[in-house]
């Protein structure tokens, strides 16, 4: 008599567990969510979930990173636009709908849930968003300078404050959506801030 194969449910939907898994460690961090508590949320056996993901420590790593490389991926997009005005507006409000993304898409703001404290053996939780965030800042900041050698910004411009504005902007935009403001609250914020920044910070003239 045949035996019954073992492993993952045939309607196993990795993306679904990946995003539960996340929620989880997001509200509890890596220490505070048990096995039992990603087998229950999950749906799967133990054996399951370490079939699909390798072990607790690879399950958090692959959410880790799967939702915070997106933040990568809006400062690369932006900086690579023409304009210096369009990298501020695309910076902020893209950021803005990653952070306000539906709840079935989206965990919530990677920066400011229990995952920032937390870490595995392999994984330096903070230590890998503050090289996130320094990747960011870098390359925002070469572009600002770019903009200022090629005269869209007035000479003297201070490439390091400027950036410090728009990152402070930044964190208090994720910092609001981590305690419930919506969408619409949040771009016309961010659309303030764009225009007082390409206002004062305006081409030369």
């Amino acid at each position: 008599m045949p035996q019954p194969k073992r492993g993952r449910p045939r309607a196993f939907d990795r993306d679904q567990a990946l995003l539960d898994a996340a929620r989880l460690f997001w509200r509890r961090g890596y220490s505070g969510t048990s096995t039992r508590d990603l087998t229950a949320r999950l749906g799967l056996s133990t054996s399951s979930l370490y079939g699909a993901f390798g072990s607790k420590a690879e399950l958090f790593e692959e959410a880790v990173r799967t939702y915070a490389e997106r933040y990568r991926e809006i400062y690369e997009q932006a900086v690579a636009v023409p304009e210096f005005r369009n990298v501020v507006e695309r910076v902020l409000t893209d950021s803005v709908h990653e952070f306000t993304r539906p709840d079935d898409e989206h965990p919530g703001c990677l920066l400011s849930s229990a995952a920032m404290a937390d870490s595995t053996s392999t994984l330096d939780t903070s230590a890998y968003f503050a090289e996130l965030q320094g990747h960011n800042e870098r390359i925002l900041r070469a572009r600002i300078e770019r903009a200022v050698e090629e005269g869209e910004l007035p000479t003297g411009s201070d490439a390091s404050a400027l950036t410090g504005l728009i990152q402070s902007i930044w964190h208090g935009l994720s910092a609001r959506a981590n305690l419930g403001a919506d969408r619409a609250d949040l771009l016309a914020t961010a659309r303030l801030g764009h225009a007082l920044i390409c206002g004062r910070a305006g081409p030369a003239r």
